[in-house]
């Protein structure tokens, strides 16, 4: 992999072009045995070692690097797993985890959609809020996420930020339904080219396709869709002997 050469003469400070590059090396692949010791670093890119420390700091902070006892700065491949047949939250789980989940909005208002209204048992041509996100994780892109719900439940969302927020928090808070039952499908897929290119992934790269009917006591109250990176999540089944499994997967 190419290193970039600093620009002394840019207004952006050395160690935030010096976080741009690592970033942009580690969203390549690089670093996959070992991370570069400050030392290193600091011979690759010509910079002082507070330069150095202080871009692996932000690193750090945001996720993509931890360090450890012995081992120093390490590449923090954070990878995320769920249980199947369970109700959770997307949000929730990457917190869980001790990364910092964000969301970046693509598109939050009303729209019809007779695909989606027919999953909710409604007329083609009632009203829905539609949220569109791009789900990051220590600010790699983890999932695009599209949710579904009736807007004569869920009108308020409009004014929701959900930069940092999860949707069912926000159901609770407005005194919406939240799901408390379900059904989801898990399909392995080739994303579209316009989500490949949100998520940071090469064409061969596979995905998940998740497809979740939220229901609240009977009643229909979300259709969500979400591409979720292969690469950095798994699902798992708890069985025992004698107990029926039902294979369901699950993001939200």
């Amino acid at each position: 992999m190419s290193i970039v050469s600093l620009d002394r003469s840019s207004p952006l400070p050395l160690w935030a072009q010096l976080e741009n590059d690592l970033r942009r090396r580690l969203d390549e692949g690089e670093f996959g045995e070992r991370f570069p010791t400050d030392l290193e670093l600091t011979d690759a890119y010509g910079v002082s070692r507070h330069t150095v420390r202080e871009a692996v700091r932000h690193l750090n902070r945001t996720g993509l690097l931890r360090r450890e006892r012995g081992r120093g700065t390490v590449v923090n491949r954070a990878e995320f797993e769920q249980s199947l047949g369970t109700l959770y939250s997307l949000f929730e789980m990457v917190e869980a985890a001790g990364v910092e989940q964000t969301s970046e909005v693509l598109n939050l208002g009303v729209v019809t959609d007779a695909g989606a209204a027919e999953h909710l048992g409604l007329d083609p041509g009632t009203e829905l809020v539609f949220l569109e996100r791009v789900r990051l994780a220590g600010g790699t892109p983890l999932a695009v996420d599209r949710a579904w719900l009736p807007r004569s439940l869920t009108d308020p969302l409009l004014g929701v930020d959900f930069t940092h927020t999860a949707l069912y928090s926000e159901l609770a808070r407005i005194g919406s339904p939240v799901p408390n039952q379900g059904w989801e499908r898990l399909t392995p897929i080739l994303p579209p080219a316009a989500d490949r290119e949100r998520l940071r992934m090469s064409r061969s790269d596979a995905a998940f396709f998740l497809e979740r009917l939220g229901v609240r006591d009977g009643r229909p109250v979300e259709w969500r869709t979400t591409v979720i990176r292969g690469d950095r999540f798994r699902f798992i089944s708890d069985w025992s002997v004698g107990q029926k499994g039902n294979f369901r997967p699950s993001p939200t």
